[in-house]
């Protein structure tokens, strides 16, 4: 580690040009990787700079900025001095005093195998204050991460007003911001928008699940309408399991500027002598390849360095739940573990209704907190579960919902004191009229929480697989384990001991999978995924909906995150009714797994998804690792969706075509596929084959600029078996 005080720029050039990402040149601080630049301006005594973020630049082009007319803009704008606009921290001393004035004291780097990081500390010029800003460079792919560490080096406390993780302008002109909304069955949904004079809020205030109605992640279109495989885009993600805001101020100045960080809204923090607060990260990235550009940023990096088993396939499941909800018992399990392993399946999760022993789990009612086996319906226990699953030769999982509880439980019984509700007030319920939240700053609580996962681990280590589950917001503001004065700070400790807990369980059980899940897609979030292995995507599984659903998530999470799965119809949600075909092309397209009773299904269906499941198991690899490129959107009304991923060699691609329009006279469009090797020819394997006459391309070759150029002709025409619903599944084979 180097720690440089800036008594000048020709010392600080020296020091630091060993670094391979980060480098200074004069003043100047270079936060490079591959193909992305982040400059900043560091003299000591001065407002750290911001420069310039987005394509590489080489040294000469650093030098060149201070002639290109190219201001300084402060990187971290703090409230109270020069200018009172918009801030990204803003204080109260002990003295009342509302302002800050933060100025370069030094600059600290450090170097590891997979990143090379920044630390520039900033001093206020009369407080003992600092607040040090991140700038971590990863090597291997296209991705910064920015974070603060905000210190009280004072005598007495500080009260923090807002605090967020970074500041990130960028130069106005024909700007559109793609970002993502939704509710419970609808979640991941995707907007464009021009940006307009003002202010575009991005924020959620759930308190426990947040990215239901909307995400902590946007796509910033720098030269018009978006594109998915050309032009500039600036990509950013928060990485954050808790309440946020994203915030893009336009005024009367030549740049856009956006503030992302925890949401301030009745959270202040309060920082006593010596204590510190670290910000979530906000990752960044820049593509000159469109949208789909910067989702294989996100998804490279995401891989590599954020998410739980980054670079380990995925198994296919069948979960219990669309195929008995409550109804669990022996038998049943028995004959679901079978049929999935009839079918080439490698997983079973068993999910809710399987424990309670005063309060049998029958509905949702009753239960959480008492995590103990319902003898009733399993006289044998997990334990005997267990055994079932390895005589058909796979693995088993558990569905759990651990940071919960319901007033019908014997835990709120024992320790009502343990859940979150204000001082006074009638205890707020939720689903089932009795759920309750399990208050997590407690540090007895998080014991209890990691004891849950520890208890199934110890006494069932057979367990491959755990759901979590998380199925209510914060309602009603109090916590029993906080002082009065620091009633404030709940909605941050209780994401702190979130952290905590799943810091103890990864620790002790670091080959587990983990699936978040909370509401359906509420935990689709990177403040979540270090931890989890995937996330479920929505409780909504009807095909149509799931494609502009996945369609959205998929601009910044990789398809081995997103579990998408082949249910019944009509659809438990929408009530739609689609052929097994369709819902099978639509789940390959994700993690796929299946969630229905497969005693239901006629013999023709349980071959069919048999055939499907091997299909997948053949192109898994490049599904699950390959790089995504987004072909036609669903969201421009063009009557189909089509995407593609392509192996990081080339040589092998899968590419999905869904018919979404279902009109008659309607005239679809040719897809030209994308990512491929021009130069190279690949062979035509059609996956999940549709019933009829194969495709005329069938086993055949076309070269790679053929099908980008030109494309392939898809038969898109109406028929009794695909119900309107034509879809196709290709696997391209370079030859």
């Amino acid at each position: 580690m180097k720690k440089l005080f800036l008594a000048g720029a020709a010392a600080l050039a020296l020091s630091l040009c060993a670094s391979a990402q980060v480098k200074v040149l004069g003043d100047r601080i270079a936060v490079n990787t591959a193909n992305n630049s982040l400059i900043l301006s560091a003299r000591s005594g001065s407002s750290l700079g911001f420069l310039h973020f987005g394509a590489r630049l080489s040294d000469a082009d650093i030098e060149a900025l201070q002639f290109a007319g190219v201001r300084p803009l402060n990187a971290y704008p703090a409230y109270g001095q020069g200018e009172i606009r918009e801030d990204a921290i803003a204080v109260t001393h002990p003295d009342g005093n509302m302002s800050l004035d933060l100025v370069v004291e030094n600059v600290i780097t450090d170097s590891s195998r997979d990143t090379d990081i920044a630390c520039i500390t900033l001093k206020d010029k009369v407080y003992d204050f600092r607040v040090k800003v991140y700038y971590k460079a990863f090597k291997d792919v296209d991705m910064i991460e920015t974070w603060t560490e905000i210190v009280n080096d004072g005598k007495k406390p500080v009260v923090l007003r807002k605090f967020d993780s970074a500041f990130l302008p960028f130069h106005t002109g024909d700007v559109w911001v793609s970002h993502l909304y939704g509710t419970w069955a609808n979640e991941g949904r995707l907007v464009e928008e021009p940006l307009q004079r003002g202010t575009l809020r991005i924020e959620n205030k759930d308190g426990v699940r947040n990215s239901h109605t909307s995400h902590a992640e946007i796509m910033i279109s720098l030269d018009g309408k978006p594109s998915e495989n050309t032009g500039s885009v600036i990509g950013a993600a928060l990485c954050y399991s808790g309440n946020y805001h994203l915030d893009i101020i336009t005024n009367d100045t030549d740049y856009h500027r956006l503030f992302a960080g925890i949401s301030p809204d009745n959270s202040t923090l309060t920082l006593d002598k010596g204590e510190s607060f670290r910000t979530p990260e906000l990752a960044i990235t820049f593509s000159d390849e469109g949208l789909s550009g910067a989702s294989r940023n996100f998804h490279r990096w995401a891989r590599a360095h954020k998410i739980a088993h980054g670079d380990r396939e995925r198994k296919i499941l069948l979960n219990s739940w669309e195929g008995v909800y409550f109804n669990i018992n022996e038998p049943g399990m028995d004959q679901m573990m079978g049929d999935i392993a009839s079918m080439g399946g490698e997983l079973f999760v068993m999910d809710d209704g399987w424990f309670g022993d005063k309060y049998p789990r029958l509905n949702d009612s009753s239960s959480l907190g008492d995590w103990v086996v319902d003898k009733n319906k399993l006289p044998n226990g997990v334990g005997g579960l267990v055994e079932t699953a390895r005589k058909h030769g796979i693995s088993f999982g558990i569905w759990i919902e651990p940071e919960m509880a319901n007033t019908v439980s014997e835990l709120y019984e024992k320790h009502p004191d343990w859940i979150i509700n204000a001082p006074g007030r009638d205890v707020v319920k939720g689903r089932g009229g009795s759920q309750v939240v399990l208050d997590l700053s407690n540090p007895a609580v998080q014991d209890y929480v990691f004891s849950i996962v520890d208890n199934l681990m110890t006494d069932y280590p057979g367990i491959d697989y755990i759901k979590w589950d998380a199925n209510m917001s914060v309602s009603s503001h109090g916590s029993s384990y906080l002082p009065a004065d620091r009633q404030s700070e709940l909605n941050i400790r209780y994401h702190q001991g979130f952290a905590a807990v799943c810091d103890r369980i990864r620790a002790k059980y670091p080959d587990l999978t983990i699936q978040a899940c909370a509401s359906g897609g509420g935990r689709a979030s990177y403040g979540v995924l270090p931890w989890f292995d995937e996330f479920w995507v929505s409780d909504n599984t009807d095909a149509l909906q799931r494609i502009y659903m996945q369609w959205g998530t998929s601009y910044f999470f990789p398809s081995i995150t997103m579990a998408s799965h082949i249910s019944a119809v009509p659809n438990h949600t929408v009530y739609r009714v689609t052929p097994l075909k369709f819902r099978i092309d639509v789940a390959m397209s994700g993690r796929l797994g299946m969630e229905l009773q497969p005693k239901d299904m006629t013999p023709e269906e349980i071959a069919q998804c048999k055939q499907a499941i091997a299909d997948y198991k053949s192109v898994r690899p490049v599904v699950q690792f390959g790089d995504i490129y987004r072909l036609v959107s669903p969201y421009d009304n063009l009557g189909v969706a089509s995407m593609m991923y392509v192996g990081q060699d080339k040589s092998e691609a899968v590419f999905y075509w869904w018919r979404i329009d279902n009109m008659y006279d309607s005239h679809l469009p040719r897809v030209k596929m994308a990512g491929l090797d021009p130069d190279r020819n690949y062979r035509i394997v059609e996956l999940d084959k549709a019933p009829g006459r194969p495709l005329s391309f069938e086993g055949r070759s076309f070269s790679g600029s053929f099908l980008m150029d030109v494309g392939l002709e898809m038969p898109g025409g109406f028929s009794r078996d695909l119900q309107g619903y034509a879809s196709r599944v290709l696997h391209l084979i370079a030859e």
